[in-house]
């Protein structure tokens, strides 16, 4: 085929063809085509595309916060593009939906909220002064560029201008206050008393035929952890270590002093002026002659930067652009930079940007640290140097000789590295290398352990790699009842213990009801008994399963009681009594207590409120997912 495109390229018909694509670069731009033009987006909401790239930024963004969360150890499943695209969509759609109607409202953001809010955050900043290099090379790391990134804080910005907007709109009244404190504030009198488990389990006394029914009936419980024994090869960098020649450290040596790191550092202020659209020449010179003659009059240029710099991140500092060791800045200016006095301010200086009056604040020599003090560390870094280089091929040759082998030990021998082995790896295995969910899942894959091939070569991090393959399958097994006999009568205890201790509570549910006070029936019995008068919802000193539970229970009656028991995760019962219950009162409540309750009120308020004008836009929205 392409040879006929080759012999028919002088036709009619190619330069046809030729002709509608000139035509449509022409009219459209090239990045309607290589970029993907109308009708590309993944959705559409109200006439308005969400495009791929951007989907494909808010499934990176999640990755992200999912990484920062759960660390290297987190399952490479839940990272699955189409797995987070879903959500991601629906945040997209929800974003979209109240950006227009932010636009509808006319909320906007200046440039210079922008530049303030930028300059202030503490990722882009070192020694707490704005750092534009920081700036540039953090938001390349997250995948953004800076009109992107200032676009998208743009719209942040905005959204949250219509959030305040929404709750500030919504307010509580003395009514609905006074009707949340009857609640919140309410208190009640509890006693209560504890049956201790260790009571029960002392007297217990199982003889062989109940443990014998027991194993019998529950040989599920019984059964030995699937697990399997492996061959692996583990490469790792330190494998590969070599000693280092003396030359090669000399020569490691001499170009470290060429290091830029070891050049003078510069640190730099600018004021810049850009000309604005419609801004003539002499309008831009009396700008920078006014910001001139305040210099020169004794003015502070951190001031004057505020004042007149077209820079908002440096501006915000004064005009402080950090750091430069020749090669941070436009060369016009490194080469003024170079020249210029501490403390003095440039004349104009001229490059693509606009015109900069330039200031050296701090200067510096760069030291070079003598050979013996550098020879540990040139010595480490020459050798992990060549070892990863070493380490990499043998990684790539093990891909290819793994990939067909039958087993380990050929494409170790041919490679002079060592098959290792372990033993009951089970799918939950929490320790050493095998911990790590991607071998996990490798070793317990279909095709590793079913079909018995060799894994892949799974890279694990920090120059360290794994192939594996199963040497035998363990699969569940009864154990012998001489082996878990102990355990069988273990359980069987803790459950005849449990079983009292719940008879024995509503014994003590029984007397409570019939008029015996919780205080009597614990004397009878032998039990320690507590009162706690006037207990809130936040009272710390009635167990909190037994306060939770005393909460849910109805207002008895006028002179009567309600009663009831919990059971604690140690086995424990805990009998209460509910004796009186009296309403909270909102001028009752401390000031600090009604700020906190009007606040908790506002945002349940607040949030309602955002719900339902979401929910609103929503149904009223033309949405179409492609």
């Amino acid at each position: 085929m392409l040879q006929d495109i080759r012999q028919n390229v002088k036709g009619p018909a190619a330069k046809i063809v030729v002709g509608l694509i000139v035509i449509s670069f022409s009219l459209f731009g090239i990045e309607s085509i290589l970029l993907g033009g109308g009708g590309s987006g993944v959705a559409e909401v109200n006439g308005e595309d969400i495009s791929p790239q951007e989907l494909q930024q808010a499934v990176n963004a999640q990755k992200r916060r999912l990484i920062a969360m759960m660390g290297e150890n987190i399952d490479p499943a839940i990272l699955d593009d189409q797995r987070l695209s879903a959500q991601a969509m629906e945040g997209l759609i929800s974003r979209k939906l109240l950006a227009q109607a932010a636009a509808e409202m006319e909320l906007t953001v200046s440039e210079r909220e922008i530049g303030t809010l930028i300059g202030s955050m503490e990722q882009f900043q070192v020694d707490g002064v704005f750092s534009p290099d920081l700036y540039k090379s953090a938001l390349s790391g997250a995948g953004y560029t800076p009109a992107y990134f200032k676009q998208s804080l743009r719209e942040d910005m905005a959204l949250n201008q219509l959030r305040s907007g929404l709750a500030g709109s919504e307010f509580s009244t003395s009514s609905e206050l006074a009707l949340n404190a009857r609640i919140t504030a309410e208190q009640r009198d509890v006693r209560y008393l504890t049956i201790p488990l260790e009571k029960f389990i002392e007297s217990s006394d199982i003889g062989q035929a109940e443990i014998d029914t027991y194993y019998a009936d529950n040989e599920s419980r019984f059964r030995s952890q699937e697990s399997v024994d492996l061959d692996y090869i583990q490469l790792s960098i330190a494998g590969f270590h070599e000693p280092v020649e003396e030359s090669a450290i000399l020569e490691a040596y001499e170009l470290a002093q060429q290091d830029y790191q070891f050049r003078p550092e510069n640190r730099v202020s600018h004021i810049l002026f850009e000309a604005a659209e419609g801004e003539t020449e002499d309008a831009l010179q009396q700008r920078i002659a006014a910001a001139q003659a305040l210099l020169a009059a004794g003015t502070d240029f951190a001031v004057v930067a505020r004042e007149f710099s077209d820079d908002i991140g440096s501006a915000a500092n004064g005009g402080d652009l950090g750091y430069s060791s020749g090669d941070a800045f436009p060369e016009e200016m490194e080469a003024v930079i170079a020249e210029l006095e501490l403390n003095i301010v440039s004349v104009p200086v001229e490059t693509d940007a606009g015109s900069h009056l330039v200031l050296v604040t701090e200067r510096s020599e760069g030291e070079l640290a003598s050979l013996e003090e550098m020879r540990d560390q040139l010595h480490d870094s020459l050798q992990s140097e060549e070892a990863r280089i070493v380490l990499l091929r043998t990684v790539e040759s093990l891909k290819d000789l793994s990939f067909n082998a039958e087993d380990l030990a050929s494409p170790a021998s041919e490679l002079d590295l060592s098959v290792q082995q372990v033993a009951g790896i089970t799918r939950t295995h929490q320790e050493g290398v095998f911990a790590n969910p991607s071998l996990l899942a490798a070793v317990f894959s279909d095709d590793v352990l079913v079909a018995g091939h060799n894994s892949e070569v799974i890279e694990l991090g920090g120059n360290e790699f794994v192939v594996l393959r199963v040497r035998q399958h363990n699969t569940p097994e009864l154990k012998p009842l001489e082996q878990v006999q102990g355990d069988i009568v273990a359980i069987i205890t803790d459950e005849n213990a449990r079983a009292a201790v719940a008879a024995e509570a509503e014994r003590a549910l029984e007397q409570l009801r019939v008029g015996t006070g919780v205080e009597q029936f614990a004397v009878n019995a032998g039990y320690d008994w507590q009162v706690e008068l006037g207990a809130d919802r936040r009272n710390i000193a009635v167990p909190r399963d037994v306060l939770q539970r005393a909460f849910e229970l109805p207002v008895p009656a006028e002179g009567e009681t309600s009663s009831d028991f919990v059971v604690t995760a140690t086995g424990d019962a805990q009998v209460f009594e509910l004796a009186r219950v009296t309403a909270g009162q909102y001028d009752q409540l401390s000031a600090p207590d009604q700020q906190v309750l009007g606040q908790q009120v506002s945002g349940e308020y607040s949030n309602l409120v955002d719900a339902e004008f979401q929910r609103g836009l929503r149904e009223g929205a033309e949405i179409t997912v492609l």
